[in-house]
Parts: C-alpha cells; sequence; structure tokens
C-alpha cells in the first residue's frame, strides 16, 4: 500500500478574521507557514504548537502531518 495515494492534498482554509472559507492545494513535501485570506487580505499564521496554517485553520492536516513525519 503506497502512502502518497491516501494523503488529503485539498483542505478547506478559514480566515479567523472574516469567516470566508476557501479551499485549497497543501504541499506534500513541506508545511505552509503563511496564508493570505482571498477576501479580506488578512495574514495567518499558524496558531502556537502547529506547524502550519492547515493544521491551524484547515479542515484536513498537512501532509506531513498525515504521515506522522516530523513537520519542517
Amino acid at each position: 500500500m503506497d502512502l502518497k495515494n491516501e494523503i488529503m492534498t485539498l483542505s478547506v482554509l478559514t480566515c479567523p478574521n472574516c469567516g470566508n472559507q476557501k479551499e485549497e492545494e497543501m504541499p506534500t513535501d513541506a508545511c505552509q507557514h503563511f496564508y493570505t485570506c482571498k477576501n479580506c487580505n488578512f495574514f495567518l499564521k499558524p496558531k502556537v504548537g502547529d506547524c502550519c496554517v492547515f493544521c491551524s485553520y484547515g479542515t484536513i492536516p498537512c501532509p506531513p502531518k498525515q504521515i506522522e513525519k516530523k513537520c519542517c
């Protein structure tokens, strides 16, 4: 069984500032540390203890977390 085939790469990010939701493609080989909301231009950073914006504000954790690799 190939783990790469089981990794989900789409996640819906929810902006904590305006509540806008946007489905985004996650990088499979790294964590995404920053994201700018497409609606209000709010600059998202990971919450303390999270490795990336997808783990903090997404519906699906980042691929490195999904396969339980140490995140960036």
